[in-house]
């Protein structure tokens, strides 16, 4: 199943707050350890009224015994420069769970 732009624009601003705009697209593969832990699209999302970010990275993947799905939302900010660095902090954080 795939998801809408707005599904993923509600993501941002419920979760980080602000007003997202899609910025653009990004295809993306991540591996970790020889493993495919990401392969689809990132949606960029410049980001107004935030304190601290003017854009975030979003997407969503199935969660895996479920029909619902998880929605990551990660701001540009610190280490987190594009899209790769954002989906390996959310791979790291769900590692370290």
């Amino acid at each position: 199943m795939d998801v809408t732009v707005d599904q993923l624009q509600r993501a941002v601003e419920g979760q980080h707050g602000g007003k997202a705009k899609l910025a653009g697209v990004a295809a993306l593969r991540e591996m970790f350890q020889g493993k495919t832990v990401w392969d689809g699209t990132i949606h960029i999302f410049n980001l107004e009224g935030h304190p601290t970010a003017t854009r975030a990275y979003a997407w969503s993947s199935p969660i895996e015994g479920s029909t619902e799905r998880r929605f990551y939302a990660v701001l540009h900010l610190g280490g987190i420069m594009s899209p790769r660095d954002a989906v390996r902090a959310a791979m790291a954080a769900e590692r370290r769970k």
